[in-house]
This record gives structure tokens, C-alpha cells and sequence, in this order.
């Protein structure tokens, strides 16, 4: 499913024009990411949390050039799927 469909199926369901349910999407995907630039996570009770996770620095091989690397610590954007919305995808 893209955004457009979203969209659409959003517009259908509440009668809502198209043009005002994709700002309103597009404005909730910048508040998310904005905040997770922040440092701060976003919680959606009954549906999951976007949270930022900390990966640590590791080595790895350049098979090619049979060389090993060294990738920094870095943080990376994630969502955890809240246990509602498990159960109901397992079902």
C-alpha cells in the first residue's frame, strides 16, 4: 500500500477531501521525523512507537578488497509494533 492509496482510502472512509487528508499525512510524517531528529521518540497507543536505536561501532571485511573497516556508532530510526497490533497481524 503507497501513501496515494492511504490517501484515498482516508478520503473514502471519512468523506474528507483528498487534498486535506494528504497534508494532513504528509504533516504527521514531518512531526514524526522531525521529533525522532530531536532525539525523542513518538508513542501511538494501540498501534506502535517510531524510536530511535543505538547501534554500536563494529568491524567489517571488504571481501573485494580484503580489507577490514571500521562503521562508527550511529543511531538508526526503527518502529516497534504495539502487542494489539501484533496479535491482530497474527490472526
Amino acid at each position: 500500500m503507497t501513501k496515494a492509496d492511504i490517501v484515498n482510502e482516508i478520503a473514502k472512509s471519512t468523506g474528507i477531501d483528498k487534498v486535506a487528508v494528504l497534508e494532513t499525512v504528509e504533516k504527521f510524517m514531518d512531526v514524526v521525523k522531525e521529533s525522532l531528529t530531536h532525539g525523542e521518540n513518538v508513542y501511538l497507543r494501540g498501534f506502535g512507537s517510531f524510536i530511535i536505536k543505538e547501534r554500536s561501532e563494529k568491524t567489517a571485511r571488504n571481501i573485494s578488497k580484503n580489507t577490514t573497516i571500521i562503521i562508527p556508532a550511529h543511531k538508526i530510526p526503527a518502529f516497534k509494533p504495539a502487542k494489539v497490533f501484533m496479535e491482530q497481524v497474527k490472526a
